[in-house]
Order: C-alpha cells, then structure tokens, then sequence
C-alpha cells in the first residue's frame, strides 16, 4: 500500500501543506492559508523595517491546512500517512522560557512584539550586525568566516542582541532562543525542555555561526564582549546541530488529534524554506537553485573534495550538511526580487485606487472591482508594455537594492537607484529598469561563486515569479548568459520538506533517493538569446559603475 507524507512549507505571508506519495512523488492535496494577524499588519512596522509574527499564527495555519490536505485526498490516506517535516523562513529566531515556549505564548507577552519571531526581513538589527562584523574582524577567531565574512542584521545573534538591548522585559524573562524552524518540530513532538530541543544544522550553521571548529557557538567571552546583555546565553543555547534527515520523534497524542493523523506519524528536522526548495527542486553538485519570491535565495551543493578548504567570500554561509547531508550547502541570495516589482506596483495603483474610492462617478460595487482590477492587472500591463522596449532603447537603470543587500558583500544599509530618467522615460521603461536590475543583481551573485572557484554547471529556477513570468525569466537568462529550467511544481519548498519526510520516516535511506523517486522534473527551460546577451553584458558594467558609486 502507498506511503504519504505532508510537507509544510512556511513562507513570509502564508504556509502550504502537501500530501506527497512517497513511491511516485504524485501531490494529492495542497492547502495554503495566510497567517490571520500578519494579514492585518499586526506587530509590524514598516517605517523601522520591523516585522514580527506571532506564534499562535503558525499554530493556527498547521492546523487549517493539514486538516484541509488530508481532507481533499482520497479515503484512508490518514491512516497511510507516515511523516511530516517543516521549512519556514530564516533567520526567524524568538526568546523563549526554559520549556521552548516562545515568550509570545505565556501571560503578559501575548501582544509585545519583541516577544514574537522576527522574520527574515526584520532588519531593525543594522546597528548590531554592525557590531558583530567590527568584532569578528578584531577577535583571535573570525566567526563569521563560515558565513561570508560579513554579519547581517537578518540574522540570529544580530537581532536576539537587538532585543535584548531594546525590552527590558523580554531581556528579564528570557531563557533561551528558538528558530521557527526548530520550533515547529519540538512543538509537534512535545519537547518541554529546551535543552532537550533539536537544532537544525542548517539554520544555525548559516545564521548563528555555528561551527564545529570552535566548538558550536561562538564563546561566552566573545558573546559578552559585544554586549554583556548576551551574558549566559551560550550555555543556555546548545552545542549539536543535526541534519534535517534524522528524525525529531512522532506526534503526541494531542497534536495526532488535532490533526487528524496517527501517533506514529514521523516528524523530521527542520531547515530554511529555500534549502529545501533546492532538494525538491533535485538540486545536485555544480547546479545553482534559484528560489524566487519576494527575495531570492540561492543555493548550491559541493562535495568534501571540490569544496576543500575554500572560503567563499560575500555570501550567506557554506555549512556541511545544511542542504543534503553529505556535502556542504552554500547560500547566497537577494534581499529583495517579487517585493521591487511589488513596490512599483504600489507605487502606482495606490493613488489611482484613492481617487477611485473617492470619485462620485460610480457606485461602491464599481469602486471595489475596478481597484481590484487595478491591483490584478497592473503587473501584466506594465509587463505587456515593457516586452516591446529593446534593451538599448531605454535610458533608465536602477540598482536592486530596495531591501538593501545581502549577496555578494551584505548591507543592509544600501539603498537602491534609479537614474537615466528623462520626461520621455515612461512607466514600462522603470519597470522594465527594474526587471534588469534584479537580473544584474543575480549576475553578481553568479560572478562571485565563478570568482571564487565554484563551477556552476546549470541554473534552476523555482518559485511562482519563476513559473508565472517569462519575460522576467527570459531576461535573468539573458543577463546571467545561461539557460535556466524552471521546476514544474509550484510548491518545491514543501515538496522538499516532503522528501525530508520520506527520509526520516525511513522509506528512502537517503534524501537522493528520494529525490529520485519524488522529484517532478522541469516545466519549460529558457534558452539566451544571443543578440540580448551582447547587449546586456554592456549594461551590465553600467549597472556594476553605478553600484560602486552609489554603495
């Protein structure tokens, strides 16, 4: 009889859960569901880049959507199911009391915003990775050299300092911190003790500076010299990290009710979002995975021999295990991508849509669905319209630093540029800049990797932007100068958690066997086009001057 497992992927603004045949990699179910207090701005503030989400929103959406899978596939598939893992985005750290219990959870913390996870792009922390990079570059050991050899504010120790320093309260209370991604496993399993939770190689091998050179973590000593509030912590925190493929335990009798599942159920490790995108996207070495969102991440793998002793410099870590176990996973990636196309978006729908809302020409029905139109449409206007401009036939450049930068070189202080702007430059013209400049944005990621020895023998593409897009597509292939295929699943990040599931619940000895089994090919794959690639490697170098100069 088949096997099923469900992977759980945690994005920024939702989560989806997949229903997987582990024999043929056939998704039965999908159920996605936003997170209810994210969706109304909740514990958010934009002007100060801080974004938080609470605990109880992750709670809430495992529930909608495991419940509403399984119910969409055939009867008995329950009863078959036979693991679960989770991705969630990263670095998502929050404090939590002695039991793992995220502070947000207890009485008194339930609206406090510093109590809550801080997402990825939370980047309220600049002063601090500020800190922790002059530091490293002082200290007997460069901690940060397995991370790039430079700290950024969208990671762990960067913003538990920023925290610290900012709520007294949190600050007296808190025992230890937990990632999302290791939260949601001890969760399921009911570890109650924090010294007893599983840490993922992945997520503290890129972002907390784990190690094994030095022991794990870097040292009391160093932790207290950049601010005494870290005092205690390292010994509060854990030494092991482990791979995503060995199993975490099986779901108590509680969380087996609450989803509608079996207490044998096996719940796997956790990992970032994008890492295992990569492995749903049957990422393997030389093979460079683009997860394309709101951000980008890239990944790659390299084996022991390939890989040596080299430091790849500027990116976001190169850490044994953290993507398939076996072989040391790299990351890279853009701070922000789909959020650029999404502020120009905003940018012209918001003040259409207020006159709209106050014009006195049309009723309050007529009102809502030509906003929603205007909201609907506008990327595939601007799209339409900017497909029929030739690359040497608009002025305009920009640079993709809209969230500032995190590969190659992090900082996220750079503000993005948009220049070459004249009275004849129009809206599709700027989009079409904008299109360019996260594609000379993944260029330098590409160049830097080349640079520093890694080989890139092929380029995969995943994510909606990857499937819905192909003029975007078409342009990254044109400035990269390299076909890309897109994965045909939507849902690679889960798929991934799916195959992570496999493995851990022991139907495949290891995750590339399941790949093999559970993988679901390409969709279409996007050939350069000559004529463009000449043209671009000459704008490129613009955009290169212009970054320098801007930085």
């Amino acid at each position: 009889m088949d096997k099923y497992v469900i992977g759980l992927d945690y994005g920024s603004d939702s989560a989806r859960a997949v229903v997987v045949n582990t024999r043929t990699g056939e998704t039965l179910a999908t159920s996605v569901c936003y997170y209810p207090r994210w969706k109304q701005g909740l514990y958010c503030n934009p002007a100060r880049n801080q974004y938080r989400q609470h605990p109880q929103d992750y709670i809430d959406v495992l529930i909608h959507t495991v419940r509403e899978s399984i119910a969409a596939c055939p009867e008995g598939t329950a009863a078959n199911v036979v693991g679960i893992a989770f991705d969630t985005t990263g670095s998502t750290p929050c404090f939590c009391d002695r039991t793992g219990t995220p502070l947000a959870m207890l009485p008194g913390f339930e609206e406090n915003p510093n109590a809550m996870f801080v997402l990825w792009k939370d980047h309220t922390a600049v002063d601090e990775a500020a800190r922790i990079n002059e530091l490293c570059k002082k200290w007997e050991i460069d901690y940060s050299q397995y991370e790039g050899g430079i700290y950024s504010s969208e990671w762990f120790w960067a913003k538990a300092l920023h925290v610290l320093r900012e709520d007294a309260v949190v600050r007296e209370n808190a025992y230890s911190i937990v990632e999302h991604c290791e939260w949601m496993p001890a969760l399921l399993t009911g570890v109650d003790d924090v010294h007893k939770l599983i840490r993922s190689r992945c997520a503290e091998g890129h972002k907390a500076m784990w190690h094994p050179s030095w022991d794990g973590l870097p040292s009391e000593k160093f932790l207290v010299a950049l601010d005494p509030v870290l005092a205690g912590f390292r010994e509060r925190l854990f030494k092991d990290t482990f791979t995503a493929d060995k199993p975490v335990g099986r779901l108590t009798p509680e969380w087996a009710g609450k989803l509608g599942l079996s207490t044998d159920v096996v719940v796997a490790g956790g990992a970032f979002d994008c890492h295992f995108g990569a492995v749903g996207a049957n990422i393997s070495p030389r093979t460079f995975v683009r997860v394309i969102g709101t951000s980008t991440c890239d990944i790659m793998v390299s084996p022991y021999d390939e890989i040596g002793d080299k430091l790849i410099h500027g990116i976001c870590g190169q850490v044994d295990g953290s993507v398939i176990p076996g072989m040391v996973g790299l990351e890279a990636g853009q701070s922000s991508f789909g959020d650029v196309y999404a502020w120009f978006k905003r940018l012209i729908c918001e003040p259409a849509a207020a006159l709209i809302s106050k014009s006195e020409s049309v009723s309050e029905e007529q009102k809502k669905a030509l906003v929603a139109e205007l909201e609907d449409k506008m990327i595939v206007e601007l799209t339409k319209q900017a497909e029929k401009i030739a690359p040497e036939d608009s002025a305009v450049l920009a640079t993709d630093w809209f969230n500032g930068r995190r590969t190659p070189d992090a900082d996220q202080r750079v503000k993005a540029t948009i220049t070459g702007l004249t009275l004849g430059s129009t809206a599709p013209m700027v989009f079409r800049a904008l299109v360019e400049a996260t594609a000379y944005g993944s260029r330098a990621i590409v160049e830097r990797f080349l640079n520093e020895g890694v080989k890139i023998e092929q380029v995969i593409g995943i994510g909606g932007i990857a499937l819905k897009s192909p003029f975007v597509m078409q342009t990254l292939s044109d400035v990269l100068g390299m076909p890309i295929k897109v994965c045909r699943t939507d849902q690679a990040c889960a798929l991934g958690a799916a195959m992570f599931a496999a493995t851990a619940a022991g139907i495949y000895p290891n995750v590339e066997e399941a790949q093999k089994a559970m993988n679901s090919g390409f969709a279409h794959e996007y050939q350069p086009i000559p004529a463009n690639v000449e043209r671009y490697n000459v704008l490129y170098k613009q955009y290169i001057d212009l970054a320098r100069k801007t930085e």
